[in-house]
């Protein structure tokens, strides 16, 4: 019998009605595995619970937060160290004064060296820091703000982990203007009672002298507390490269800002030039040294950092900080030079608590900064012992579907997205201790970084 053309319609309700079915047994069947599981979970009292305000939806946290420590707290900046600062321009000035005529003229001077030491770096020349115009842009403007970047980090790293005593050899490489030694003695007044000698190494005989009247005009306004203590470090000018021998073995070593120089102009591997200069480092320490290395927060300065972490590692040293970990680096910006997608490890903070005059000077050179960034090293010999799993937030707040926060961190089993879920005030740079009640395999991953995922 032939079939109706009605018939036709007739099952296509039917059939439609039996999608409807399915869809709705399926959709039953999700909220009754979803109670299932969200009971279980509260049995076990194993999470706290939060409400998504947009979806009114249940969050389930896989880790309490046990402490957090920060790493660019201003608050641990001594007060004398904060008055030197804020008048390092004056500082400068007394010791390098400039007429009127060329201080109207430093904004442009600033921008153009900016140019020089970014996206114009071919046309500089080797010795740029011996021209006076440039030496002095570069103290007014770039060690102002190395001082801004290094004092936080120095202030903030415990005052044990330095193991500093009288009569200890410290060796800062690149020295530039003494950017490190002026900053170590503002963060850290508990070493400026110690009898140490710093050896300061630069290519540029005047910039060495020129950071040495700047050291010692900064430590005549922040003297030692005992009136015992010498009113400042021995300072032992060395001119020359990285390489260059001293008469001393060295218990503390730092570059800071030196090295960037130098892979932009190698052919070799970053891995062969790291390795090569770690090896420099590594011959000029004592057995138990302390080492400090820190760079522009770059995808390609970070990398080379990793790989110089990587040696260090190797050679038994710990990681202080910033890792909250001594495993392979999850930040490693891998590939940075040829536009590689890896994560890299940076690290920022607000200005709003930088010197007025030196963001009015940024200001006025076209180059104003409302967040200052570091890529660094703090290593040591000292065991670290860990109660609890932590992460680094090395990220500024990243907004996720569903009206989520979140932020990318560092741990010792990758790189790590932590949802935060409860708002906490988080900051780059805070360690985070955690309480995990999730257990890494039963935590989720994301989808576009592959990176774990955390409910904090």
């Amino acid at each position: 019998m032939s079939q109706k053309f009605y018939e036709k319609f007739n099952q296509k309700s039917k059939k439609s009605k039996e999608i409807a079915q399915k869809r709705s047994e399926r959709k039953e069947f999700n909220k009754e595995r979803d109670e299932y599981f969200n009971k279980k979970r509260e049995q076990k009292g194993s999470k706290e619970v939060f409400l998504n305000s947009k979806k009114n939806q249940k969050i389930f946290l896989d880790a309490e937060v046990v402490s957090i420590s920060d790493m660019f707290d201003f608050k641990n900046l001594p007060d004398d160290a904060r008055i030197v600062l804020e008048n390092f321009d004056r500082i400068v000035q007394s010791v390098r004064p400039m007429n009127s005529k060329q201080l109207a003229k430093l904004p442009k001077d600033i921008r153009e060296l900016s140019h020089k030491l970014t996206d114009d770096r071919e046309s500089r020349r080797v010795g740029y820091m011996n021209a006076t115009e440039e030496l002095s842009a570069y103290v007014r403007y770039f060690t102002w703000w190395n001082l801004v970047r290094l004092t936080r980090v120095f202030s903030n790293i415990p005052a044990d982990q330095f193991n500093l005593k009288d009569e200890d050899v410290c060796l800062d490489i690149g020295s530039g203007p003494l950017t490190v030694v002026s900053a170590l003695w503002l963060s850290r007044p508990e070493l400026r009672s110690k009898k140490l000698t710093f050896y300061c190494m630069d290519i540029s005989a005047s910039t060495l002298a020129l950071g040495e009247d700047i050291y010692m005009s900064i430590a005549a306004q922040s003297q030692p507390k005992e009136s015992s203590a010498p009113a400042h470090w021995n300072i032992v000018r060395v001119k020359g490269e990285i390489g260059t021998p001293i008469r001393k073995k060295a218990k503390f070593i730092s570059c800071a800002n030196m090295f960037n120089e130098l892979y932009q102009k190698e052919k070799q591997d970053p891995e062969k030039i790291a390795k090569a200069q770690f090896d420099q480092l590594k011959a000029y320490a004592q057995p138990d040294p302390v080492f400090f290395i820190a760079e522009p927060g770059s995808p390609v300065a970070s990398h080379f950092i990793s790989l110089m972490r990587q040696n260090m590692l190797k050679e038994g040293l710990k990681m202080v900080a910033p890792c909250p970990h001594q495993d392979t680096c999850a930040m490693s910006g891998l590939h940075a030079r040829y536009g590689g997608t890896a994560k890299w490890c940076n690290y920022s903070f607000s200005t709003e608590q930088a010197p007025l005059r030196l963001l009015k000077l940024s200001e006025e050179a076209g180059i104003p900064k409302e967040r200052a960034v570091i890529s660094f090293i703090f290593a040591n010999n000292a065991e670290k012992i860990a109660n609890n799993f932590s992460i680094r937030v090395s990220s500024e707040p990243i907004w996720l579907p569903g009206n989520r926060q979140g932020f990318y961190c560092c741990s010792s089993k990758g790189l790590v997205l932590a949802v935060n879920c409860s708002r906490k005030d988080l900051k780059s740079g805070q360690c985070l201790e955690l309480n995990l009640k999730t257990g890494f395999n039963d935590l989720q991953k994301d989808k576009k970084t592959g990176s774990i995922l955390i409910n904090i």
